[in-house]
């Protein structure tokens, strides 16, 4: 019997072409999970047409206070996020420190791939646009 190893793969969210081809550049494995995760975490609710349940109250929160509750409340946000809609990851941890000098807030999401051994850790920094 063949293990069967499941390639994800999808467009990179920069829409860049092949030099050669002229076609969308995609990303595969790993590179597209992660990709995935982090466009789920800045998703509001009704942004998905003909899915309004899919998305989450991180960018609401981003206009609170840069403090330790706010924090808190990110971080069980994006927790819910991922757990719900990312069938693909195993969630570790999520970690939100307030940055009130950038008035912002650091993430970092650690979990693993759905048949992959290997731990993966997105850091990144929200703030708010103006």
């Amino acid at each position: 019997m063949k293990s069967q190893v499941q390639r994800y793969s999808d467009f990179d969210v920069r829409f860049l072409s092949h030099p050669v081809t002229g076609d969308l550049l995609k990303v595969t494995g790993t590179n597209a999970v992660v990709q995935s995760v982090i466009n789920l975490i800045q998703l509001n609710h009704y942004e998905v047409p003909f899915h309004p349940e899919i998305g989450g109250n991180v960018r609401k929160l981003l206009f609170e206070l840069a403090d330790p509750v706010t924090a808190g409340l990110l971080a069980d946000e994006i927790r819910n996020l991922v757990t719900n809609f990312e069938q693909r990851v195993k969630l570790i941890d999520v970690l939100v420190e307030s940055d009130v000098d950038n008035n912002g807030f650091n993430v970092t999401i650690s979990f693993f791939v759905v048949n992959n051994t290997q731990p993966i850790t997105i850091s990144t920094f929200l703030e708010r646009l103006r």
